[in-house]
């Protein structure tokens, strides 16, 4: 029996002109106000601007400046301490003081991570530290420290310290763990080791949870400063925004406090939105690692 080989049917081939495609929403085809939403920037204003008008609606039901200034008298107060240059002056040292911590915590917790990553004893020295003192609340060793620096800068810096070290420390370590292991034998087939096998593998890899640390530590170590500057402002008679916070509240110059804890505020917005934002930008989302 004979089986005929069935060739499958030729289709013809055409050529189709497809219309240009300009349907897509292309930003500048897009109103002003929706081209202007689309910035995280505008977003955030508006949050502010509602925040501020919540706040003075709360106080003209209040109806009592002593216990809640209206948003507009804080206003007042931070541009009239800002004009006389008192409040700038608390906060440059209140901001010296923390460069000076946050850069030390910094290094501290670099050094002891690279010695955790390097031996198996340092990250068991590593995880033991952690364990005992990152629960210790900073403002808890102000006392300690008083009695170890005295009436000093030092004294802040060390509680500074341990605000910073603890949190950057876990969180660098679990990203140098979470390295993938063909960037380790990439690394060691290059024959790197110590030191520049840290600085080029691992800490290119781990960026964005160290930058996460830093951003932690920094919140912790601000707002340990300002509690530690209440009490050690009071005691020494000198200090940043915390002892001018005090230092009206014991004058029952609410609109100052309030203005003092604004200043706080607008400084944090100003790092957070500023110097972090611009590291991520040219760093781990330049580099597709993080969205």
């Amino acid at each position: 029996m004979r089986i005929e080989k069935i060739s499958p049917p030729v289709r013809p081939e055409y050529e189709r002109t497809l219309a240009p495609f300009d349907e897509a929403p292309v930003e500048r085809h897009l109103p002003w106000l929706k081209r202007i939403f689309r910035h995280a920037a505008f977003r955030k204003l508006l949050i502010l601007i509602a925040l501020a008008v919540l706040w003075e609606i709360l106080a003209r039901i209040q109806n009592n400046d002593l216990l809640l200034p209206s948003f507009s008298a804080v206003i007042r107060a931070l541009f009239e301490g800002v004009a006389s240059g008192e409040l700038l002056s608390k906060a440059l040292i209140s901001l010296g003081l923390l460069i000076k911590g946050y850069l030390s915590g910094i290094v501290c917790a670099f050094l002891l991570t690279s010695l955790a990553v390097s031996t198996q004893t340092g990250q068991d020295l590593l995880s033991t530290l952690t364990s005992m003192f990152n629960p210790l609340p900073p403002i808890a060793l102000l006392p300690v420290s008083l009695l170890w620096f005295g009436l000093g800068q030092m004294s802040l810096i060390f509680v500074l310290v341990h605000s910073v070290l603890w949190p950057l420390a876990l969180n660098t370590h679990a990203g140098f763990q979470s390295v993938p292991e063909t960037l380790r034998m990439a690394g060691r087939n290059y024959g790197l080791t110590g030191v520049r096998y840290i600085a080029q593998i691992l800490i290119p890899a781990a960026l964005p949870s160290i930058l996460s640390g830093l951003k932690i530590g920094w919140a912790f170590a601000w707002r340990t400063l300002i509690a530690a500057e209440l009490v050690f402002g009071a005691s020494s008679g000198e200090g940043g925004l915390g002892w001018f916070i005090f230092q009206n509240r014991n004058e029952l110059y609410t609109d100052k406090v309030f203005a003092g804890l604004l200043m706080v505020i607008l400084i944090g917005l100003l790092v957070e939105n500023i110097i972090f934002l611009s590291l991520e930008r040219v760093t781990v989302k330049r580099w597709g690692v993080q969205r």
